[in-house]
């Protein structure tokens, strides 16, 4: 037999972190849905193309389905709770959940995107959801497409929860790294963090020739709460403190319309927030991996005649 889809794990995930309030390791909570639904140890061993165990790969989108549906979160990497909204959702819904139901927590939540504070605004054209296809009528390369953007949008938001747990000094050396892979420095050397009491401000320094001459000065701010104008006044004087042209302000959260407009009113000053900065690490593989897939497509030129 066939591991179970993806949407038959939403509802063993859901009791297992229900049973366990305070949370669970991903991995316990794997091993919970698989052994509720009575998988075989032939189901436990087959695997996907990247390697990965399969009822693992499908107990990790179930969960994705819950976090999207705001009933569960990683409460830190590698560690599953279900929320407020989640462990009254369990308490209202004995088992078994209806096949209505699960439909809706599988497949009502893929539009749901990254989260920026209410008060936060796009710092990118945000991208329209792409129209919702029935299967009959979805072509393969359209399903391909799909498919894409939602290993995107998960690992993206897998991103984003990885940056707001690691420790402000590692988040520093993360930002850095991003901007390495993005071309500035001719090494990584010549990157440098700054941080700690006393740093005005600046969080790292990266010189853009051998000798130093030319620096961009960084703010790296894990926050989850809006970065306001005051954030980007005080960077702005620490940049001039440096008698510096150029900053980067990078935060994980977001910016208010009146630091976005402060940002535009001076020269030299570029914003990066949560959403763009997944992306760009997405983009740079920096803190990611990918796959390559082989996709046979038919060459008619070479069945042409000479």
């Amino acid at each position: 037999m066939s591991v179970p889809t993806y949407d038959q794990f939403i509802e063993p995930i859901l009791r297992y972190l229900a049973a366990t309030p305070e949370g669970a390791a991903a991995r316990d909570a794997h091993e919970a849905a698989a052994d509720a639904l009575n998988l075989s140890e032939a189901q436990r061993q087959e695997l996907i193309a990247s390697g990965q165990a399969t009822y693992k790969n499908r107990a990790g989108w179930a969960h994705d389905r819950l976090k999207r549906a705001g009933l569960s979160s990683s409460a830190k990497r590698g560690y599953w709770k279900l929320t407020d909204a989640g462990i009254t959702y369990a308490a209202q819904h004995p088992m078994p959940l209806a096949a209505d139901m699960i439909e809706q927590l599988a497949l009502g939540f893929i539009d749901v995107k990254l989260k920026s504070p209410t008060d936060a605004i796009p710092l990118d054209v945000q991208e329209q959801p792409a129209p919702t296809l029935s299967s009959a009528t979805v072509s393969p390369d359209d399903r391909l497409e799909q498919a894409l953007r939602e290993l995107r949008e998960a690992t993206a938001a897998d991103l984003l929860d990885n940056l707001l747990q690691v420790s402000p000094n590692r988040f520093e050396v993360i930002v850095l790294d991003v901007l390495h892979s993005l071309g500035y420095g001719a090494s990584r050397n010549d990157l440098q963090r700054v941080g700690g009491s006393g740093d005005g401000g600046i969080d790292g320094v990266i010189s853009l020739d051998k000798l130093g001459l030319e620096k961009v000065y960084v703010q790296a701010k894990r926050w989850q709460g809006t970065v306001g104008r005051p954030e980007l006044q005080a960077f702005y004087g620490a940049l001039a403190g440096q008698k510096a042209k150029r900053g980067v302000f990078i935060t994980t959260s977001g910016f208010t319309a009146q630091a976005v407009d402060f940002a535009r009113s001076v020269e030299g000053i570029v914003l990066v927030d949560g959403i763009r900065l997944v992306g760009l690490m997405m983009d740079h593989e920096v803190g990611v991996t990918s796959r390559l897939l082989r996709l046979p497509k038919l060459d008619s030129d070479y069945f042409d005649e000479e």
